[in-house]
């Protein structure tokens, strides 16, 4: 099944980090979130991207055509031939990674309806964004999206709390303090879609077109829309400071993402 990422909005500018490169390539671990995003989908068996290009596209592209270096240790032998000695490995060897320019200013509908051609094949492709990460099960979701027949399957999540959550015993001593724990009341979209072929027939090419405004209400109101309710760590990169909890995660081998 293919894997549609959408990598192409200007997105939320964070300090200090994204100045000049687009938000899917911000480091996590020293590697781009929109890599940890690809690792865990392939984690799963599902190895066969489409990137929606836009804003600042041309760094997504610089990474993948220049994977090697940017992933391995290598000497570099300057002479006349400039040959390349690669000393590590990666486990990447089968990734097909396209990665398709769906304009600069287009919103997240437009560019899924511009990648139509590379998933025509497919009864079912999954759809995620380049710039959040989470440990969903993917082989449930699959199955659960296979099993109601519905176009579009969205997994709901609870949102991180805004402020630390803090546990303690009668006596007032506290016990347990999570940073940024997850909402116990209500869910948001957090992405991690699986989406029929039909789910075309709900997008046009305008560039206004916002995936998650008129094609999704649409699909609310012909009842073709089911919820995949996933409790489990879900952190999209909006702000600073997740920028900083995802790294720090990532530094203390406690990223509950990284499975591979």
């Amino acid at each position: 099944m293919k894997v549609v990422i959408l990598c192409g909005g200007y997105g939320t500018r964070i300090r200090d980090v994204a100045d000049d490169i687009p938000k899917p390539m911000i480091p996590v671990g020293g590697l781009p979130i929109l890599w940890h995003v690809m690792k865990y989908y392939a984690h799963w068996g599902q190895s066969d991207f489409v990137l929606c290009l836009g804003y600042k596209g041309q760094a997504i592209k610089d990474f993948f055509l220049n994977y090697e270096a940017h992933t391995r240790d290598f000497t570099l032998h300057l002479s006349a031939a400039r040959s390349i000695e690669y000393h590590s490995a990666h486990s990447e060897a089968d990734w097909q990674v396209t990665l398709a320019d769906t304009g600069v200013d287009a919103m997240t509908g437009a560019r899924v309806k511009r990648v139509q051609k590379y998933v025509a094949d497919q009864d079912n492709f999954m759809l995620t964004y380049g710039d959040g990460v989470g440990d969903v099960d993917l082989k449930k979701l699959m199955q659960f999206h296979k099993s109601h027949g519905k176009i579009l399957t969205v997994t709901g999540v609870r949102p991180p709390g805004r402020f630390g959550e803090l546990m303690s015993d009668d006596n007032g001593v506290v016990t347990e303090f999570n940073e940024k724990p997850q909402a116990t009341a209500g869910r948001i979209s957090g992405g991690f879609f699986v989406c029929r072929k039909e789910l075309f027939h709900y997008l046009d090419d305008r560039e206004d077109l916002v995936f998650e405004q008129e094609p999704m209400r649409r699909l609310v109101a012909d009842r073709q829309m089911m919820v995949y309710e996933h409790d489990g760590f879900w952190q999209p990169m909006d702000t600073y400071r997740d920028y900083m909890l995802l790294n720090r995660l990532a530094e203390e081998k406690r990223a509950p993402w990284i499975v591979w």
